[in-house]
């Protein structure tokens, strides 16, 4: 009879081009080598998943009491790295199977697939243990596999160094596993990191920490076993089982921050898709809120295995929060990288979106003051939603807080503004600028304050662009007030404001019509103002098209070859406007009606269009008021 001494090797020499697979593989399905860890660790906890779902039907399988484990043993000396597992383990043609994907998949066919999967298709390719199993190739130049399937006798040893061939082998059972697998990577001289304990543990910890079977670390040849992860994730635990410590803990560990977050939102969706949620509002912005590239920072979980925290799993517009989803539900592709775009994806994407604001809603409602620290952090990235989901942004607008010419130093709702309209009034107004002290300033918002009807003041950048998205709140559209007729004259003001008091006399009447001539070139239009009270000039823009604000903005990154005409608004009741046109001498109501213009830009935040006819104009304008008083 041959013992198992005797045998000799099978070899099996590869169909593929192995090289050229495991070059794509490197190269275009992973991009980090740590990659091999999480998907060798994957492999042992779906072995041992196995393992218990075989032993449902035939309970010898794990009749010798131990429970589920995955233990990872280092040494630097011998340069190898172990992940041994007593899961299910594989018989000898299970091994040639699992293991021997990329063989007997011939090249053809497993390239098509590999770029049908790289394309986009529905192509399952990370079921197939051979794929997430050939990622060890890129830290380890030799890679042995001994293995002892459970309820057999015979245990065998798979080989290979991934360049054209494969060796398998029945060994002595003293060699090999009681019941499961054990992997030994044979690292490469740039891949020693990998027997370092606090790399390796720190990969575990990050990626593979809340797989459903315990992990334990042996750091040293002979040292004992360390468990750094219990098997156990705490989004499965209940609500009730879990203290704040634990979900503070949590917080730090997914988020990266070290302040405490000022909400959680913990929910387990079931249904047609089936999945878990544990995110945070953080306390702090993050550094790179504003970021353009940034992306958001949810990890996608599939059965408690780490997946990728690139999925887009909330709009761009929650990206400030933190957390894990969940799911066994996910179809996936090539590796656990790479993840379809697929509707079950778009659920989930949707629904946690939902929860997500419900919660901020509740928050809002119940909590203001916490609501309130929520919208001071992030309400400039909320804000964002309201100009592109169209879907959510009555949502949105509901939980929008703004400051306002009434609201002091608090923010008030678009509930509060609408419950304190004046009577007849048709818009809800606001005003954009880059502060609220510059705006606050603004001679637009005089007519408005002069008759107690409250004014928006928006300072964040996306102010300039969502009003024009957002048709209405409650049925009132939004209205700039640098923009148009402000038709104050028709809203009910407080007691004792002026109304219908902006009737030009005929002689300042006269020199609106000068004006309008002089500046033909600068302005679309001179007008008398019904919404200056104090000052003697504003500029507004023409009723269609963008407001002041937004056309600056816009023409600065280039998004407009030329500005539009403004449209200079006098006030016919000041003293000032009344001297001038009351004085007969062309050339200074020439040089008046420039420098009132001039006047105006400056109180929109512009400088005057040419400073040295300015300052000329302002010479001359001494001059004359040094010769009047000698």
């Amino acid at each position: 009879m041959t013992t198992v001494e005797e045998r000799q090797p099978e070899q099996h020499v590869f169909e593929a081009d192995v090289s050229r697979l495991l070059h794509m593989m490197v190269h275009s399905v992973y991009s980090d080598k740590d990659v091999f860890l999480r998907e060798l660790v994957s492999n042992a906890a779906d072995a041992c998943e196995k393992l218990r779902y075989e032993s449902i039907s035939r309970p010898e399988l794990s009749s010798d009491g131990t429970q589920p484990g995955i233990l990872v043993s280092l040494s630097e000396e011998a340069k190898t790295l172990v992940i041994e597992d007593n899961g299910i383990g594989m018989n000898r043609g299970e091994m040639i199977d699992a293991l021997g994907t990329i063989a007997r998949s011939g090249t053809k066919a497993f390239m098509d697939r590999l770029e049908a999967a790289k394309a986009g298709e529905k192509a399952e390719l990370i079921g197939q243990f051979g794929v997430g199993f050939y990622s060890s190739f890129m830290v380890a130049d030799r890679v042995d596999v001994v293995s002892r399937r459970a309820g057999e006798g015979e245990a065998w040893k798979w080989s290979s160094d991934g360049k054209g061939s494969y060796d398998v082998v029945a060994v002595d059972l003293g060699e090999a596993p009681a019941r499961g697998t054990r992997v030994v990577l044979h690292l490469m001289e740039d891949a020693k990191k990998y027997t370092s304990k606090w790399t390796v543990e720190k990969i575990i910890r990050d990626q593979s920490g809340h797989v459903p079977v315990p992990i334990r670390l042996i750091e040293k040849d002979g040292a004992e076993p360390s468990q750094i992860s219990d098997g156990a994730a705490l989004w499965t635990k209940p609500k009730t089982e879990i203290s704040k410590q634990d979900y503070d803990d949590f917080y730090r560990g997914v988020s990266g921050q070290y302040d405490e977050a000022l909400a959680n939102i913990h929910f387990r969706a079931e249904g047609r898709h089936e999945y878990t949620t544990l995110a945070f509002i953080p306390g702090s912005q993050p550094f790179d809120l504003f970021d353009p590239d940034r992306q958001g920072r949810m990890k996608l979980y599939v059965k408690r295995v780490f997946i990728t925290d690139e999925a887009e799993l909330l709009p761009r517009y929650l990206r400030f929060v933190r957390g894990i989803v969940d799911t066994s539900d996910l179809p996936l592709n090539i590796s656990r990288e790479m993840i379809q775009e697929s509707p079950v994806l778009a659920a989930i994407k949707k629904g946690v979106t939902s929860r997500i604001l419900s919660a901020l809603e509740k928050m809002a409602e119940g909590e203001a003051e916490t609501f309130s620290k929520v919208w001071d952090l992030f309400g400039a990235i909320l804000k964002e939603g309201i100009y592109d989901d169209f879907e959510r942004r009555a949502q949105l607008l509901k939980l929008a807080r703004f400051r306002s010419t009434v609201s002091g130093e608090a923010t008030r709702s678009l509930a509060d503004y609408l419950a304190g309209m004046n009577e007849g009034q048709s818009a809800i107004y606001y005003i954009s600028g880059s502060s609220l002290d510059q705006l606050k300033s603004s001679p637009q918002l005089e007519g408005f304050r002069a008759k107690g009807i409250e004014v928006l003041l928006l300072t964040d950048g996306v102010d300039n662009f969502w009003p024009t998205n957002a048709p209405d709140f409650g049925g009132k559209p939004f209205k700039s007030i640098t923009q148009g007729l402000a038709d104050l004259n028709t809203l009910a003001g407080e007691e004792g404001t002026d109304e219908g008091g902006r009737q030009a006399s005929p002689e300042v009447g006269s020199f609106i019509d000068f004006a309008r001539s002089t500046l033909s070139e600068e302005v679309a239009d001179v007008r008398v103002s019904d919404r200056l009270t104090e000052s003697a000039v504003c500029l507004v823009a023409s009723e269609h098209g963008p407001d002041r604000q937004l056309e600056k903005l816009l023409q600065g990154a280039g998004r407009l070859q030329a500005a539009s005409k403004p449209i200079l608004e006098i006030n016919a009741q000041s003293e000032r406007v009344k001297s001038i046109a009351s004085m007969g001498d062309q050339a200074f109501r020439e040089d008046a009606a420039w420098l009132l213009l001039d006047e105006a830009r400056i109180l929109d935040g512009d400088k005057p269009a040419n400073p040295r006819a300015f300052a000329d104009r302002q010479a001359r304008l001494f001059a004359l008021a040094i010769g009047h008083r000698k």
